[in-house]
């Protein structure tokens, strides 16, 4: 027996409307959603379950689309970053904006621009055109940026950057965390022979901030910062720079590294020449990656907040209060194998 095309295709069921459950639970189409909405109308205890077994029973599913043309709220959140989804960091950014987005009964609708502007005002305009209820612009390393263009008066919340526009902005606090490296190698009894490793130019807000709050840390405890080598913040270039420093004879107590990825040079540089972590030199870093934990010994690292962060730029846009102009979030220390007193 040869069966039909639509058979074989298999029939698609028709969609079960809001109607068809008041009808089947005998109310109206109001009262019905009151109910499935959440609405608390005065509707007795039993009309409301019977509304709610039925639904159950048609296996309905609202039509969000028809809602969110209605209501003009989609209950979606646009979130537009640099290359957060696609690069190696960022992706607890992602993580804590979605958890409290999704606990405030809505979703996070995530794009990415790669840092072109032009792309990044497109899809700005395309997430306004599709009623979200508000934008997070966010970058995978703490940058200044320009104002997103397009918004059309939606509420915007900056997540891991700064703007001169009057955005509320969630970044972590470098200067705080500088202050925290530090004081791991002073608590460790460094007062001398302390380098710090790593570039910090004005441009970098990383940068600027942790050498910031360094040396506040270091003059705080009658300490100096003996050596500061510029590089990239890289492994091939902090090597570079520290083995030509170890060759030219010169002898870190305790070398302080503006990133992990930094830290993994200098570990190398630091091994070449007979010197152990953290015997003969205490290391301490930031980012708190999984090269921090992966390193032998395993890396003190001040880590970075992205999580809580996510979760702060969220709860700023639907949140009941108004937001501050710049929410500083904390940075966790991890202190692990890599401090040890100076040696004798």
């Amino acid at each position: 027996m040869t069966r039909g095309a639509g058979e074989m295709r298999g029939a698609r069921r028709p969609r079960v409307r809001l109607r068809d459950v008041a009808e089947r639970a005998g109310v109206s189409p109001t009262t019905a959603s009151f109910v499935l909405s959440g609405r608390d109308m005065r509707i007795s205890e039993e009309t409301r379950q019977r509304v709610l077994r039925t639904a159950r029973e048609l296996d309905y599913r609202p039509n969000l689309a028809a809602r969110s043309l209605r209501t003009q709220d989609s209950r979606t959140i646009g979130l537009v970053a640099d290359t957060i989804a696609t690069g190696h960091y960022g992706g607890e950014l992602i993580r804590g904006s979605m958890t409290a987005a999704l606990k405030h009964g809505h979703r996070l609708l995530v794009c990415e621009s790669e840092g072109d502007p032009s792309l990044q005002s497109a899809l700005v305009e395309d997430l306004v055109g599709r009623q979200v209820s508000g934008l997070v612009v966010a970058t995978s390393s703490h940058d200044r940026v320009s104002a997103p263009r397009g918004t059309g008066g939606l509420p915007v919340v900056l997540l891991n950057c700064r703007s001169d526009a009057p955005y509320p902005a969630i970044v972590s606090d470098e200067v705080a965390g500088g202050r925290a490296a530090a004081g791991l190698v002073v608590r460790a009894g460094h007062r001398r022979g302390i380098w710090l490793v790593g570039e910090t130019p004005p441009s970098s807000l990383p940068g600027t901030g942790r050498f910031e709050g360094i040396v506040a840390e270091l003059a705080g405890a009658g300490a100096v910062l003996d050596e500061q080598l510029s590089c990239k913040w890289w492994p091939e270039a902090a090597y570079d720079v520290m083995a030509q420093a170890l060759a030219g004879g010169g002898r870190p107590r305790a070398v302080v590294c503006l990133n992990d990825r930094i830290a993994f040079g200098v570990y190398q540089a630091l091994a070449e020449v007979g010197l152990e972590v953290p015997r003969d030199v205490s290391v301490v870093s930031f980012d708190d990656s999984e090269l921090a934990s992966w390193l032998r010994p395993s890396l003190s690292s001040i880590g970075l907040p992205e999580f809580e962060m996510g979760r702060l730029a969220v709860e700023a846009l639907l949140g009941t209060e108004a937001p501050p102009a710049e929410r500083l979030v904390p940075m966790p220390v991890r202190a692990r194998d890599s401090i040890a007193p100076p040696a004798v």
